[in-house]
């Protein structure tokens, strides 16, 4: 093995007769793996096992060093370009008064003003656990009091001892 898994290089490869493809596009057909690497050498290049499974296997002309970096650029790039989406918590109970229901919404509509998914979970203590669907009415009364500014990504589902719901921001 190599620098990397099931990369195979040079001397590594194993099969006596290759299909091979030069670097830049040239095809070699069917040769003999020392004569492959004669070729790479001549070229100062690296001959790279790319289609193990292939009858012959396929193996290429290239300088690996450079490829490998090539690869490694695009994922950052990739990595870069990629949004992380944030999650923020609300936690609820049955038993919260209108005022704090009010306070929490606030929260919430700031948090999805900037850009973030809010989860709001209702915690079921004791012997709430028999009835989950007052937990889910308090997420109903919830929703009508953020659908203008959110979206409803999940609705209220019990999981556990809590009854939670998902919303994100409204597009546009």
């Amino acid at each position: 093995m190599s620098k990397e898994k099931d990369v195979y290089l040079n001397e590594e490869i194993r099969a006596e007769q290759i299909r091979c493809v030069g670097d830049d596009g040239t095809a070699y057909g069917v040769i003999s793996r020392d004569e492959a690497l004669g070729i790479a050498r001549r070229l100062g290049l690296d001959l790279v096992l790319i289609a193990p499974d292939a009858k012959p296997p396929v193996c290429k002309i290239m300088d690996y060093g450079k490829f490998r970096y090539q690869q490694e650029k695009k994922q950052k790039e990739a990595k870069k370009k990629q949004k992380v989406i944030e999650i923020k918590e609300i936690k609820l109970s049955v038993k919260i008064a209108q005022n704090d229901i009010n306070y929490k919404i606030k929260h919430a509509q700031e948090f999805l003003e900037e850009g973030k998914h809010v989860k709001f979970r209702v915690f079921l203590k004791g012997r709430e656990m028999a009835t989950p669907e007052v937990g889910v009415a308090m997420l109903e009364k919830i929703w009508e009091l953020v659908k203008g500014f959110a979206e409803r990504d999940k609705a209220p589902i019990l999981e556990g001892r809590y009854v939670n719901m998902l919303v994100t921001p409204k597009k546009g």
